[in-house]
């Protein structure tokens, strides 16, 4: 069984006038395979049906709503109106009832095979969780094939960059001989076009996966057109009538939409979709080196007094016994490591797109109730052995208290330390025989006893305090 994009490829070749051998080398395949591709009959074209009338108004009014989307405006004729139209058919409609302006074509520029590849960013506005936000759109096309993959991002620096297109990179599983970016900053550190000093930690990264960064002169829009049309794209075909859970979720359908959408729908430029002519330039492109370094950044940070270590303004917990100790984050694209002494104590998954977040796991968290559970007994700690009358006292004090009854405890303790022993225990003695455990009537008891002893009043002393 043959591929469809690799059918599809032979099929294009060979309308091209290449052949059978010529093919066959290419491909990497058979001469009979090819042959068999070719001699396979082909599905007979019926007559294209016109764009029925009464359908102009509901084509018209819906293309309005996906903002000329066209994949947009065949699911909702299929979610809405129970109409299933090939896409092929529904954009002749659009284009034969004239329901909106014709494409803009793009700057023209001929790439060989494996030749070249475009990097670029641009915002983008979405619905993420409910809620508008501004996204760093992401994207790689070769240049010949128009192949391509996006990504979003809350923000856009040096790390964006390389995790980016290390990811680009593993989905073309290849890499062009030059990359063509537009003289941002994340790549070139002085200088534009054929003056542009590309930054060093972004050229050692290129050199490791075999190619080069190459910036183009400023104003010749034109020729990074096949990003740039991509931006379109995707602001016209991708965004309109979605919403997205999470940075994740936004992620992954924006994948999904390359590898289902994007790459295969044919273009008449090309002759066949990106994903057929990828087969043709696949043995063109130079192949990704045996190990792919991962992308990430280390950070020194010092433990604060509740566990935490401090990356981009948000907090990952780490064991208690580290509070006060200098520790070592690593931040990856997905992931935070953070090692003490070269030893890994914790990772977490890395809080995306959130400012002053924190993430705490689960056995840090034990750690804290149980550090905090016995911060709160240290005053029940100081209150017993010294006396059976004042442990009992403790005992049903607890048992009448929320919690471990800190707040009171802790009164009592100050009690114990505040008056007479002998004062204090008869007290107590005397709640004890009561169940007397309302701790303002235990002190006015203590008062009972001390008042003129304890505090040195003058019986003859009228004086109004």
């Amino acid at each position: 069984m043959i591929a469809p994009e690799i059918r599809e490829a032979i099929l294009a070749l060979h309308a091209k006038g290449t052949g059978v051998r010529k093919i066959a080398r290419l491909l990497k395949l058979s001469r009979n395979t090819v042959r068999q591709a070719i001699r396979q009959p082909q599905p007979k074209e019926e007559a294209e049906p016109p764009v029925p009338p009464h359908l102009v108004a509901v084509l018209q009014q819906t293309l309005a709503r996906c903002e000329g989307n066209v994949v947009r405006l065949q699911e909702l004729l299929a979610a809405e109106q129970a109409l299933t139209i090939p896409y092929s058919t529904l954009t002749r409609w659009v284009r034969e009832a004239d329901l909106r302006a014709p494409k803009r074509r793009a700057g023209r520029y001929h790439f060989e095979m494996g030749e070249e590849m475009q990097f670029d960013t641009s915002p983008h506005s979405l619905t993420l969780n409910e809620r508008p936000v501004k996204a760093q759109c992401a994207a790689l096309v070769l240049a010949y094939s128009r192949r391509a993959f996006i990504q979003y991002y809350p923000g856009f620096t040096r790390f964006e960059a390389k995790a980016f297109l290390r990811e680009a990179l593993c989905f073309m599983d290849a890499t062009a001989q030059r990359c063509m970016v537009d003289n941002t900053h994340v790549v070139v550190a002085s200088g534009s076009g054929a003056e542009a000093v590309i930054a060093p930690e972004m050229e050692a990264f290129a050199r490791i996966f075999g190619f080069e960064f190459v910036a183009h002169a400023i104003g010749d829009a034109n020729r990074s057109a096949r990003v740039e049309r991509l931006f379109y794209h995707v602001e016209r075909n991708f965004l309109p009538g979605r919403r997205f859970r999470s940075w994740e979720d936004l992620n992954e359908q924006a994948r999904a939409w390359c590898e289902q959408i994007a790459n295969r729908k044919p273009k008449r430029s090309l002759g066949m979709s990106p994903e057929a002519a990828y087969v043709l330039e696949k043995p063109y492109l130079r192949p990704l080196p045996a190990h792919l370094p991962p992308v990430y950044q280390a950070f020194s940070r010092i433990v604060d007094v509740e566990g935490y270590a401090y990356l981009d303004t948000n907090r990952y917990s780490v064991p208690q016994r580290l509070i006060g100790k200098r520790v070592e984050v690593y931040k990856y694209p997905q992931q935070v490591k953070i090692l003490f002494r070269h030893r890994e104590v914790a990772e977490h998954p890395r809080l995306v797109g959130q400012r002053h977040a924190q993430s705490t796991l689960k056995e840090h968290r034990r750690a804290q109730r149980r550090q905090a559970y016995q911060g709160r007994c240290e005053e029940e700690r100081q209150l017993r052995g010294h006396s059976a009358l004042l442990d009992r006292y403790v005992s049903g004090l607890q048992k009448r208290s929320p919690g471990r009854g800190v707040s009171r405890l802790r009164r009592l303790l100050a009690m114990r330390r505040s008056y007479p022993p002998q004062a204090f225990l008869a007290a107590i003695d005397t709640a004890l025989t009561y169940g007397l455990y309302d701790l303002h009537r235990l002190e006015h008891l203590i008062l009972e006893r001390v008042a003129g002893d304890f505090f040195h009043i003058d019986p003859d002393d009228e004086s109004e305090f």
